[in-house]
């Protein structure tokens, strides 16, 4: 008896690659946080106490350059996450070995897919695009507060997102570090849906400051099809169930720093409902850096003018572009 079924090999392997994305994280963040403290109250406490000794050791190497691997960063787990999709990283422009620079991402979907892909691994390559320069993607601080996960983020060459990590690269570390910054943070996951344009930029110029200061290049970027791999669902005002996702919400964000969204995708299989996310192409494309003056203490009409400046930057790339990657001509960027 024949059975029309064919398992495709590759297609696992690609779906296997996206379906430990969240679950290692937790997996991984959630083993320490319960076994440390759990432990010092058992006859294995010495493993807690060398554990936060470490932790405590070692707290300052996330903010100073971290512990890059490319070993890690080269894993063949990562080809097929970019495979799934597939995630593109298109340069529009040189990126000089003798500047430093801050890529502005944009826009920050539900959980940064293309990101991670292009700036967190070497799956797209990013190295061989621009040779000379190392990508640093910033991220929650609080993640480096994990055992165990601290060490396996950083050896993707993630550092935080604070000002003194990201000051530290871009002034300690020589020439040739480009801090990925994705400005619209946890709240612009609230504004991913499919076929919208939407960031959050107009009052977020923390990342222009630190450019003026560091005298770091701002190169602005986007992901075409980020906000098109998940559908999200925001539920009626004045239901039970609008309740619950506010205050789920207003807890993941300010008690956490994360985005708590209702979202869904595709199942296991192609045409079924899940949390996986569709697989439709997300294209990071990167601009064209332009120069920023040096100074300790830029005034804030300074900032104002360099922030106008990237804004403009940041249109005429999306415009530029969003034929090529599947916008509507009418379809403009909204920045709030």
């Amino acid at each position: 008896m024949a059975f029309g079924f064919t398992l495709d090999f590759q297609a696992v392997l690609q779906t296997l690659s996206v379906l430990h994305w969240v679950p290692l994280y937790v997996v991984l963040g959630a083993i320490p946080i319960i076994l440390v403290p759990v432990l010092l109250f058992t006859e294995y406490w010495t493993v807690s106490v060398l554990t936060l000794a470490w932790l405590l050791y070692d707290w300052k190497t996330p903010s100073q350059g971290g512990r890059r691997s490319n070993w890690v960063r080269n894993w063949t787990l990562w080809k097929h996450f970019r495979d799934y999709f597939p995630v593109k990283l298109v340069k529009t422009c040189e990126l000089s070995p003798s500047h430093n620079y801050i890529i502005a991402a944009h826009p920050h979907g539900i959980l940064s897919y293309g990101m991670f892909c292009n700036f967190g691994t070497e799956s797209t390559g990013f190295s061989k695009i621009f040779p000379g320069i190392t990508p640093s993607l910033a991220t929650l601080e609080g993640i480096f507060w994990i055992p165990i996960v601290r060490e396996y983020v950083m050896a993707k060459g993630i550092c935080p997102v604070s000002h003194s990590a990201m000051k530290y690269l871009l002034t300690k570390m020589g020439s040739g570090n480009a801090v990925i910054v994705v400005v619209g943070g946890a709240a612009e996951a609230f504004l991913s849906h499919p076929g919208t344009a939407n960031i959050i930029l107009k009052n977020r110029k923390g990342f222009v400051r630190l450019a003026c200061q560091t005298g770091a290049y701002l190169v602005p970027s986007y992901s075409f099809g980020e906000n098109d791999v998940h559908k999200q669902e925001i539920f009626a005002d004045g239901t039970w169930l609008r309740s619950v996702q506010g205050f789920c919400q207003r807890v993941s964000k300010h008690i956490l720093g994360l985005s708590f969204c209702t979202f869904h995708g595709r199942g296991l299989t192609r045409n079924s409902w899940g949390f996986l996310p569709f697989n439709l192409p997300i294209t990071t494309v990167i601009g064209e850096p332009f120069p920023v003056p040096k100074m300790e203490n830029p005034s804030q009409e300074m900032v104002d003018k360099y922030h106008a400046l990237y804004i403009e930057a940041l249109r005429k790339l999306f415009d530029e572009h969003k034929l090529q990657y599947g916008v509507s001509e009418s379809q403009e960027l909204m920045i709030l």
